[in-house]
């Protein structure tokens, strides 16, 4: 069961296929694997986000705006039969260099229709229920629509009992698709990151431990500024056809 909600810094690197494979045998020795993954903590991600008309939350982020946030709903590993079961919806927030993040899991007909600004049945759990609350605000304030969906390989570990809030993630072959087909697996990817090359993100509550730092250091991976919705915005408004939403342009 993921946490629902949570506050913690994020570091992310670009990396090398090549070094990518060297950092998993050393986070292997350091690390567990993702129990919500297979043997090797991997598992495919989907995100379909939305924005405002304007895109809002992309510019946002474009021009490093200190307060920002942006919603998604986030499938992990596949959609049961018939386009079933339970996905997150997110609202991730950054202020400064702290990450927040709101979620709440639902069947994928729910989390749908809570992000298309209907109302759902409110949740047991009190953080849960503001957590609805606060989608259904934002969704309807702001008029929000899907805007793309976006896809990856991911490889997680998870700290030690010594270092409980230490997650390292490796990110590979992301790709980028129309919002019309949600998130199942059906239509065309386009693919913004290949497989030769992989994202790397350092989660921490506090401080970076001294041994991730040194492993990171010995192998000369540089800190980057990365988000995958704003690459995948880009290369959707880059198509021929396809206008800033994903959706296709008007003769």
């Amino acid at each position: 069961m993921r946490r629902s909600r949570f506050n913690r810094f994020e570091l992310k690197y670009g990396v090398p296929a090549r070094i990518a494979e060297r950092l998993t045998l050393e986070l292997l020795a350091n690390m567990t694997p993702d129990p919500e993954g297979d043997a090797t903590g991997a598992y495919a991600v989907t995100s379909l986000y939305y924005d405002t008309r304007e895109l809002d939350f992309f510019r946002a982020k474009k021009e490093g705006i200190k307060f920002r946030r942006k919603l998604r709903v986030r499938r992990y590993g596949p959609v049961g039969a018939g386009g079933a079961g339970d996905v997150a919806v997110e609202i991730k927030q950054r202020i400064n260099r702290t990450t927040q993040k709101r979620r709440v899991e639902l069947p994928l007909e729910q989390a749908l229709a809570l992000c298309s600004g209907e109302s759902i049945a409110t949740p047991e759990d009190p953080a849960e229920a503001a957590t609805v609350s606060e989608i259904e605000f934002l969704v309807r304030s702001l008029s929000l629509q899907p805007v793309c969906a976006v896809g990856y390989q991911r490889q997680a570990f998870r700290g030690s009992r010594y270092e409980p809030g230490l997650r390292v993630t490796l990110d590979r072959s992301l790709w980028v698709r129309d919002p019309s087909f949600g998130l199942h697996d059906a239509g065309p990817r386009h693919v913004f990151l290949p497989a030769a090359e992989a994202i790397l993100e350092v989660k921490a509550n506090e401080a970076v431990p001294l041994w991730t730092a040194r492993m990171l250091a010995s192998h000369g991976v540089e800190l980057v500024r990365y988000s995958k919705y704003c690459q995948g915005v880009r290369l959707l408004r880059s198509l021929p056809g396809i206008d800033a939403r994903g959706a296709e342009k008007e003769d």
